[in-house]
C-alpha cells in the first residue's frame, strides 16, 4: 500500500502545518532533526531514518554526529541540550515500555534547557515524527523511495 497520506493527500497540509508550528517553538533545527532520527530509529522506520539523515545533512549536520545518534549517551558529540531532547524523544517514543514513561528526571532535564514554548515545539515534533513512523512502518515504505 502507498503511504496513507499519499492515498488521502488532503491530510498532508494538516500534517505539514503541525510541523511548521512545531518549528516556530524555537528549538534549533539541528536538534529537531536529531530527535526525528532517534524516534525513527527506535520505531524501525527505514523510510524516516533515510529521509531524516538526508534532511539533517542538508541542514549541515555531520556524519560523525548522525552515525552516533543511536548511541548518543556514549558519544561526546552532543550538547547537554541535545542530550536532554534526545532523552525526551526516547521516553515519549517508548510510552508503553515503562510504568513511568516520561520520568521526572527526563522532563526536568529538558525543562532546564528549553522553556515552555520550546518544550511544546519539541513535543509536537516528537509526536509528528512518531506519526510519520506509524504511517510508514505498517505500509512498509521503502527507505529512499518517495511517496
Amino acid at each position: 500500500m502507498q503511504n496513507p497520506a499519499a492515498v488521502i493527500p488532503e491530510t498532508m497540509p494538516a500534517i505539514l502545518s503541525v510541523m511548521k508550528a512545531a518549528e516556530k517553538g524555537g528549538v534549533p533545527r539541528k536538534t529537531l532533526e536529531l530527535v526525528h532520527l532517534r524516534a525513527s530509529q527506535i520505531n524501525g522506520c527505514g523510510h524516516c531514518v533515510d529521509s531524516g539523515v538526508r534532511s539533517a545533512r542538508k541542514g549541515g549536520e555531520t556524519d560523525e554526529r548522525l552515525f552516533a545518534v543511536a548511541a548518543w549517551r556514549e558519544a561526546p558529540y552532543f550538547t547537554d541540550a541535545e542530550r536532554a531532547a534526545l532523552a525526551l524523544a526516547e521516553s515519549v517514543t517508548r510510552l508503553s515500555d515503562s510504568a513511568d514513561p516520561v520520568p521526572d528526571a527526563v522532563w526536568n532535564e529538558a525543562a532546564q534547557h528549553y522553556d515552555e514554548r520550546r518544550l511544546a515545539g519539541l513535543l509536537l515534533w516528537i509526536a509528528t515524527s512518531n506519526f510519520f513512523n506509524r504511517l510508514n512502518v505498517p505500509t512498509k515504505q521503502i527507505a529512499g523511495a518517495g511517496w
